[in-house]
C-alpha cells in the first residue's frame, strides 16, 4: 500500500485493523464486506492470512476461515464483480516437507517443480488457496498469479535455538543465501504480477533473493556452508569476521527464483553480496521500505518465552 501508488496504481487497502494505509477495516470472512468493496475494482492482490506463529494460539477452523474461505470469497466476488487479475501472495512454506532432506543428503533444491508436501495447517491452507485460485483460472479465466514468498519479514526469527545463538541482523544476513528476500523486491515482484499477469494467465513463481549456489554446491552446504559462500563471495570471511558474525552450521534448502524473474521480469536488488557491502560498509541490511515498515509483531500480547508463543 505505500509503493502502489508509485507504480501507477490507484490503491484501496482493507485490513482487520486501522492504519493510515487502509480505508476500509473489516474481515475477508465476511463475504458481504468482502463484495462490498469490490465494487469498481480491476484487480486483487490478496496478503490476508493466518501465518505460521499463529499456529498455537488459532485453531484449524480459524486457519480454513481466513486462509481457505477467505481466499474462497475474495475470488468468488472478483469473478462476479468482473475483475481481471488476482495476485495471491503464497509462501514457500507450503513446500513443507520437501524442504527437509533426509540425513546424510544434500541440500534441497527447491523451484516451482518440487511437489509441495505441507507438514502443518498453516502449509495445508495456503495450498489449498493455491488450489482454488488455479481451479477460478481454469473455470472462470481469471488471471492468478501466485507468489510463494521466502522470508521478508524484519520480526525475530521464531525458532528459539537460533535466536539464542545468533545476532538477529547476523541471523538475516545468512539467510539472503538461500531463503530470505528483502521486502522491497517481495513489493516489486507484486506490482510486476499485476502487469504479467494478462499474458501469463496462471502461474506460481518463487520469490526470494538470488543465491549465488548452484546445484553443484549442495552436498558441501550441508555440511560445510562457510567454505562454499568463501569460496562464491569475495570478501565475505573478513567482513564476518569483523562483524562478528557466522555463517549457519548447515543449509538444508536453497530457494531458485529464476523462473520467477525470467516470467515476471523480475530484478531484486538485494542478495547476499549486496547485504555483505552493507555490513562493511556499517549499515543496517536490507532496504530503507523494510526498515521504515518496522517489526509488527503476530500477536497483540506477549508470551513467556519471547516473542512467540512456543
Amino acid at each position: 500500500m505505500r509503493s502502489l501508488d508509485g507504480y501507477g496504481h490507484d490503491a484501496h487497502g482493507i485490513d482487520i485493523l486501522h492504519s493510515h494505509f487502509t480505508h476500509t477495516t473489516g474481515s475477508i470472512c465476511d463475504r458481504a464486506f468482502v463484495r462490498a468493496q469490490m465494487a469498481g475494482m480491476d484487480a486483487v492482490i490478496h496478503t490476508a492470512t493466518l501465518h505460521k506463529p499463529h499456529a498455537v494460539t488459532h485453531g484449524t477452523r480459524d486457519f480454513i476461515d481466513t486462509n481457505v474461505t477467505g481466499t474462497l470469497n475474495l475470488l468468488e466476488e472478483a469473478v462476479a464483480a468482473r475483475v481481471s487479475t488476482f495476485i495471491f501472495t503464497s509462501t514457500t512454506s507450503a513446500f513443507g516437507a520437501a524442504l527437509t532432506p533426509p540425513t546424510g543428503a544434500p541440500t534441497a533444491w527447491i523451484d516451482e517443480t518440487v511437489a509441495p508436501v505441507p507438514r502443518n495447517i498453516y502449509g495445508v491452507s495456503k495450498r489449498a488457496a493455491e488450489d482454488l485460485c488455479a481451479l477460478y483460472h481454469r473455470q472462470y479465466g481469471l488471471n492468478c498469479l501466485v507468489l510463494r514468498t521466502s522470508r521478508f519479514f524484519p520480526e525475530e526469527d521464531d525458532s528459539k535455538k537460533t535466536r539464542a545463538a545468533f545476532s538477529d541482523a547476523n541471523a538475516k544476513a545468512n539467510e539472503f543465501l538461500f531463503r530470505r528476500v528483502d521486502l522491497e523486491d517481495a513489493v516489486s515482484a507484486h506490482a510486476l504480477a499485476l502487469e504479467r499477469a494478462p499474458e501469463i494467465g496462471f502461474g506460481t513463481y518463487i520469490v526470494s533473493a538470488t543465491t549465488p549456489f548452484t546445484r553443484d554446491d549442495l552436498p558441501a552446504l550441508r555440511s560445510d556452508p562457510h567454505t562454499v559462500v568463501a569460496a562464491r563471495i569475495t570478501g565475505f570471511t573478513d567482513t564476518y569476521a569483523a562483524a562478528g558474525y557466522r555463517m549457519f552450521g548447515s543449509i538444508d534448502r536453497v530457494y531458485d527464483n529464476t523462473l520467477a524473474r525470467r516470467k515476471l521480469d523480475w530484478h531484486p536488488r538485494y542478495d547476499f553480496a549486496r547485504v555483505l557491502g552493507q555490513i562493511a560498509a556499517g549499515k543496517h541490511i536490507g532496504s530503507p521500505l523494510a526498515r521504515q515498515i518496522g517489526i509488527k509483531g503476530y500477536h497483540r500480547g506477549t508470551f513467556s518465552d519471547g516473542p512467540y508463543p512456543v
